[in-house]
């Protein structure tokens, strides 16, 4: 038995050194296959020149220069056309052998005329199906009539760890065709000024201009994911490449295909983190969730009965760890499904069921012009060092004056809320303030209305 064990164990040791040293040693027969797959793609914008005086240097009038370059310029216009064409290249990869091709929305984005171009130079003009510029993905169809194409085949992106090998194929600064090949360097990686609907998978296969829209495989041949973006000072790689996973860009590709627009969930709230001042102002024990700053009266969660000032906690049991996750996981849901809510208030856990809506694309908030304040007795509050007054509305105080530094509120902000609770007069509010002190705590969280907007900020107790 011994024997046979120290055999089984020997056999599988040498499969997978062999499996591995074919991997590290070669990837030339997966991108064989592959590579008929991703496509280049030229997309033409026509720009109308703008040849205006503006443009001529500026000299002394009766300058000889200025007479000079007056002629100079006159002719350029008269030979050059009003309007000229400007061409961008990227690449994209065929998912179907119907000819659907996938991209990135930058690269097509207000073309006029885009062009697909195979790995054998056959050139095919594409049809734009929808593009979504939130996720910067786009869907093209072609006609490629009695031509075979090759379709490659989507990978499941949860399942890459940081380690694993991944292969980038794409258009690379126009030299078309180009393999190249790293590890998964993070994942789930957030970019600053990006979509809050993805979370990226970090590459340092070197990925360059051009190659936004390509494919990223696995070592299976799969794509989990589409390179869209790199960091660099020199605009080269320096091994900081990112692609949309596979795992998100999945349904959105599907929607674009079939309605020409995507249809994200919608809870409708505006959130904040939950930092550590919200946190222990709660009763929370850790900064994790989105906190509520505000539930639009119009959507989903207000007819739940989510409420400002809830932390949620879960969605669908999956855990928000940062606010940043909760959009995406949101937008990720089919519209019209019932989602599980869990939430945080007034110091337990509460489960609510929501279902989901469809998120509007654009939102305007019409901003009226604040009130005057009647003149109403002051009262300064020393352990929070403000000044505060009545408000002429029915409920909530008015700050009137800040004496201490570093505050997060300002001269004129009202306030609503001490701590989830209802802040109804001056009275209300000093009574509030005493009780919560006497706690221990060492700050407060505030709902307050500025500019006829309402947030949520913390503020701490002075020390004696």
């Amino acid at each position: 038995m011994i024997r046979i064990l120290s055999g089984l164990l020997v056999l599988f040791s040498l499969t997978y050194s062999s499996t591995l040293k074919a991997y590290t040693d070669s990837f030339a027969d997966l991108v064989e296959n592959l590579s008929p797959a991703v496509v280049s793609i030229a997309s033409t914008t026509i720009v109308t020149n703008n040849n205006s005086q503006n443009q001529l240097p500026q000299f002394p009038e009766g300058s000889p220069f200025d007479e000079f370059f007056k002629d100079y310029f006159d002719n350029e216009r008269r030979n050059s056309p009003s309007q000229r064409p400007m061409t961008g290249l990227g690449s994209g990869f065929i998912i179907d052998k119907e000819g659907i091709i996938v991209t990135n929305n930058h690269v097509i984005e207000g073309a006029d005329e885009i062009t697909v171009i195979m790995s054998d130079q056959t050139e095919f003009t594409a049809e734009l199906l929808g593009r979504d510029p939130k996720a910067d993905l786009a869907v093209l169809k072609i006609e490629p009539g009695q031509t075979e194409l090759t379709a490659v085949q989507w990978g499941d992106s949860d399942l890459m760890r940081v380690g694993d090998w991944s292969i980038a194929i794409g258009n690379p600064l126009g030299l078309g065709g180009t393999v190249t090949a790293g590890i998964i360097s993070a994942i789930s990686r957030d970019l600053r000024g990006s979509s809050p609907y993805v979370k990226f998978l970090q590459t340092d296969a070197s990925i360059n201009r051009g190659n936004s829209g390509g494919p990223l495989f696995n070592v299976e041949g799969k794509v989990i994911g589409i390179n869209t973006a790199i960091i660099s000072q020199t605009g080269g790689s320096i091994g900081l490449g990112f692609a949309i996973p596979s795992n998100s860009a999945k349904k959105i590709v599907q929607q674009l295909k079939d309605f020409g627009r995507t249809k994200r969930g919608w809870l409708g709230v505006q959130i904040q983190p939950v930092s550590k001042d919200f946190a222990e102002s709660l009763g929370l024990e850790n900064e994790k969730g989105a906190f509520v700053s505000n539930v639009n009266p119009k959507g989903p969660s207000k007819k739940a009965g989510i409420e400002d000032g809830d932390v949620i906690l879960k969605f669908n049991d999956i855990e928000i760890v940062k606010m940043t996750d909760l959009p995406r996981v949101v937008a990720e849901a089919d519209v019209g499904s019932i989602a599980k809510v869990e939430i945080w208030r007034k110091n337990k856990k509460i489960m609510i069921e929501v279902e989901l809506g469809e998120l509007p694309e654009q939102t305007y908030v019409n901003k009226k012009p604040q009130k005057k304040e009647k003149q109403t007795k002051e009262q300064l509050i020393k352990s929070l060092g403000i000044t505060i007054k009545d408000s002429t509305d029915s409920v909530g105080v008015i700050v009137t004056k800040i004496d201490a530094d570093k505050i997060n509120i300002q001269e004129g902000d009202a306030i609503l809320e001490v701590n989830r609770e209802p802040v109804e007069s001056l009275n209300s509010f000093i009574a509030l303030v005493e009780k919560y002190k006497k706690t221990g705590r060492s700050s407060l969280l505030l709902k307050i209305k500025r500019d006829e907007e309402t947030s949520w900020v913390t503020i701490k107790f002075i020390s004696n």
